[in-house]
């Protein structure tokens, strides 16, 4: 990476790329990277926006489809479908039986929405064919998830407790790092679910992982994990735990819209022309 980037006037970046001061250094002369993502994380934004350097992101087009993966992850979890597929690809089905493999209601049940910004609104609304009761935990209120759903705002420990579903939508920051710990899963029922769809540090995967051992909850859908692609130890053995390979946002319309968002900024910052889609504006005061 530190090769590749020199003498280069723009640089387009995935979430899989650590963009550190080192690497903005290789890159002196540059004047953006454009990151083929919605989230940010893997950028020291604060040393490019020293060095003079564009960030941007590309939200927005990866809502429906994060949303949508968020739902999967849930009826998954919920419905036990994984455990299902491989007990019938292993040849172990011999037909219907009253109590293989009963899993948890959807219908009528509370969806706890752990911020409540697009995403999260987005999953929110998802919900209204399930007549679900929906509470959501965001510093900022959202009046107008209230109106259209009844959604109640509330604390964490009241989402926790009272959520028979709990879906994580918050960006990662220092304050959101182990958001959802040891604690956190304490509080949450025995027959509840966790689902992240947001990153894996926001979760304290090995609480998490010793939370499912103890049923302390009853399942987990992650597409995100602390360490990727590393899991914790423990995790990948677990049955009540849903783990595809992050792949929220792996749809051909989005990941089409993504690059095309991503080339768009970075041909806007080589244009000498403000980004769309700017993390940090304060690089061109």
């Amino acid at each position: 990476l530190l090769k590749n980037v020199k003498g280069r006037d723009g640089v387009l970046c995935l979430l899989t790329d650590t963009i550190d001061a080192e690497v903005l250094d290789a890159a002196k002369g540059a004047k953006i990277f454009a990151n083929y993502a919605v989230g940010f994380n893997n950028i020291d934004v604060k040393a490019a926006t020293e060095r003079g350097i564009l960030i941007t992101n590309t939200p927005g087009v990866l809502t429906d489809a994060t949303a949508d993966m968020a739902w999967a992850l849930l009826f998954s979890a919920a419905r036990r479908i994984v455990e299902g597929d491989k007990y019938t690809r292993a040849g172990k089905f011999k037909g219907w039986s009253p109590m293989l493999f009963l899993g948890g209601d959807i219908t009528g049940k509370t969806l706890g929405i752990v911020g409540a910004g697009r995403i999260g609104a987005a999953m929110a609304r998802r919900s209204v064919g399930f007549k679900m009761k929906v509470l959501y935990c965001d510093p900022t209120r959202n009046e107008e998830l209230e109106r259209e759903l009844g959604a109640k705002q509330v604390d964490m420990p009241t989402l926790l407790k009272e959520s028979d579903f709990v879906s994580v939508h918050v960006l990662l920051t220092p304050a959101t790092r182990h958001l959802i710990g040891e604690k956190e899963l304490g509080m949450m029922k025995p027959t509840a679910y966790l689902i992240n769809t947001s990153r894996g540090p926001v979760v304290d995967e090995a609480a998490l992982v010793k939370a499912l051992e103890e049923k302390k909850i009853a399942g987990a859908g992650l597409d995100v994990y602390e360490d990727e692609p590393k899991l914790k130890p423990g995790l990948a053995k677990l049955p009540n735990a849903v783990i595809p390979p992050h792949i929220a946002s792996a749809t051909i319309w989005t990941r089409g819209k993504m690059a095309e968002m991503a080339a768009t900024n970075l041909v806007a910052a080589l244009k000498g022309e403000r980004p769309p889609n700017l993390v940090n504006p304060e690089v061109l005061k």
